[in-house]
């Protein structure tokens, strides 16, 4: 009978335990236990931002981040490290571990024309893996309202007409404002002076002023002084047009040059070495950020066209972006001290 006893109070202990197992098993499989078999991410990730807060490739870096973070449920945490042109924050991407625990909010500047003007503490091709492309920034042709010209074509006809009298400025030399306004004087055959200025701000401001006859700058820095009256706008770089202006024609039809289609872009890319499956995974939740349409009409606010590029045709798009931009440089001969 004692014994009896025994084996039935050893029974219910075991049921016991298998039951607390059984309850106990939900509670630590989707979390404990998939970072216990390294499961990516399991902590926070480092985005790195070369420029200040608040400037374009930041605020787009950011948006699609913060829905990246939510898809993930690990925080994604921007740090702004500015300077140089973007080529201190990119340099110390450039130099971080490739475990997938560092991302760049790459754009046009650091990764494509500068490399191209001065020498940089990276290589471009041999320091970075693309992961996604995010969108482009489309770019305006604008000029004084007091410019006599009303269109692209009537502008291009007189500015044509007089060579070496007009003047434009840019945010500086050898910048994308600046290649990207070589690219459109090369195209339609102009000859006209350059005036470069530190920044968007004091050369937009001049083309305000009347001191300088016309500009070639970002959407994001160009559109509310347009919507303003202080500039006026004769197009827009984009081949097709662009969803962000549709009543601003693209210079390809309206300056009568077929095939003009330049912007600057912004994508995430990762140090080289980084393992391909960490990438395919940031390329996926980017584009999957980017259909959300909360997230694209937040980069559409900010002056940046949403167009995702996963890592084959994004790597693709770098290598002719690149080949835009040495060209241009080459015929002009520019070279930054």
């Amino acid at each position: 009978m004692r014994g009896n006893n025994q084996g039935s109070a050893r029974m219910q202990r075991r049921a016991l335990l298998l039951a607390t197992a059984g309850l106990a098993a939900p509670a630590i499989l989707p979390g404990r236990l998939a970072h216990a078999q390294g499961a990516y991410p399991g902590r926070a990730v480092r985005m790195v931002v070369p420029w200040p807060p608040g400037q374009a490739t930041d605020l787009m870096a950011r948006i699609t981040g913060q829905r990246v973070s939510e898809l993930w449920g690990q925080p994604i945490i921007p740090e702004n490290r500015a300077g140089a042109g973007g080529m201190i924050g990119t340099d110390n991407v450039a130099k971080s571990p490739p475990d997938g625990y560092t991302i760049l909010a790459a754009s046009t500047g650091p990764i494509t024309t500068a490399p191209l003007v001065q020498r940089t503490p990276y290589d471009p091709d041999k320091d970075f893996a693309p992961v996604a492309m995010i969108g482009i920034s489309p770019y305006l042709l604008t000029v004084n309202p007091k410019f006599p010209a009303m269109t692209a074509a009537e502008f291009v006809a007189k500015v044509r007409a007089e060579p070496g009298k007009y003047t434009y400025a840019s945010s500086g030399t050898g910048a994308a404002a600046h290649l990207i306004t070589l690219m459109f004087l090369s195209a339609a055959k102009l000859d006209t002076v350059h005036v470069p200025f530190q920044g968007s701000g004091p050369a937009l401001t001049a083309v305000m002023a009347g001191q300088v006859d016309f500009a070639i700058d970002t959407l994001a820095a160009t559109g509310p002084l347009v919507r303003q009256g202080g500039l006026r706008a004769l197009g827009i770089s984009l081949g097709a047009g662009s969803e962000l202006a549709p009543e601003i024609p693209p210079l390809a039809q309206a300056a009568n040059l077929p095939g003009f289609d330049v912007g600057a872009f912004g994508g995430y890319m990762m140090p080289a070495g980084t393992p391909p499956a960490i990438v395919a995974r940031l390329a996926e939740e980017t584009g999957r950020a980017l259909a959300t349409p909360e997230v694209r009409q937040r980069l559409a606010g900010i002056g940046f066209q949403p167009q995702h590029r996963d890592t084959a045709d994004f790597t693709a798009f770098l290598k002719a972006h690149r080949e835009e931009f040495r060209k241009v440089i080459l015929e002009n001969k520019l070279q930054v001290d």
